[in-house]
């Protein structure tokens, strides 16, 4: 079974740890860079993705202070990080597999985070040209393939976090009529 849990210090996430930096995503290693990095937020959460009672995956939201993006701003998909290996099912990295939502991101941890933030804010997904964990790819394919669907809108790039990253505004009312068009899954 899937389960999206909040994040809280009763969770024992050694195994967790130990397999993202066995992978190479630092930024999903330890308590520190998961969870503790966001601790200056005025408004912050982090969650795992379970499966069948195991730690498989993770994502953070946070409020957003970039003057130029407005006073009612959260970043959404922060810390993403899914061990597909782990999961029951395929879930291809294809362009196809991203714009239609057939994926674990897309599926579970977009929602988690889009439920969390006040319904009236604008949300955005970070990426960059980093080559931690699989940032490159976010910005070279991921976010692109869901602004040609509209769901995502480039906003600008801007000094956050002592790094140049590009913000993609993400359209919820498209993000939701499409994954609810394109199939939602089941719980596994």
């Amino acid at each position: 079974m899937i389960e999206m849990i909040r994040w809280s210090e009763d969770l024992d996430l050694s195994d967790f740890y130990a397999k993202a930096a066995s992978k190479g995503f630092g930024n999903n290693s330890s308590r520190k860079m998961l969870v503790d990095c966001f601790a200056n937020e005025r408004q912050k959460q982090t969650w795992m993705l379970y499966h069948n009672s195991k730690a498989v995956g993770s994502v953070a939201a946070h409020s957003l202070d970039v003057p130029e993006l407005g006073s009612n701003s959260y970043r959404i998909c922060a810390r993403t990080c899914v061990f597909t290996d782990e999961l029951p099912r395929m879930s291809l990295r294809t362009v196809t597999g991203i714009t239609t939502h057939q994926n674990y991101t897309a599926q579970y941890l977009m929602p988690t985070c889009i439920d969390w933030c006040p319904t009236d804010s604008d949300l955005y997904i970070t990426s960059t040209e980093s080559e931690v964990g699989s940032q490159r790819l976010v910005n070279k394919i991921f976010c692109p393939a869901l602004e040609s669907t509209n769901v995502l809108k480039f906003a600008g790039s801007f000094t956050y976090r002592n790094t140049v990253q590009n913000f993609w505004l993400v359209n919820v009312d498209k993000f939701n009529e499409e994954l609810s068009r394109y199939g939602r899954w089941t719980n596994q």
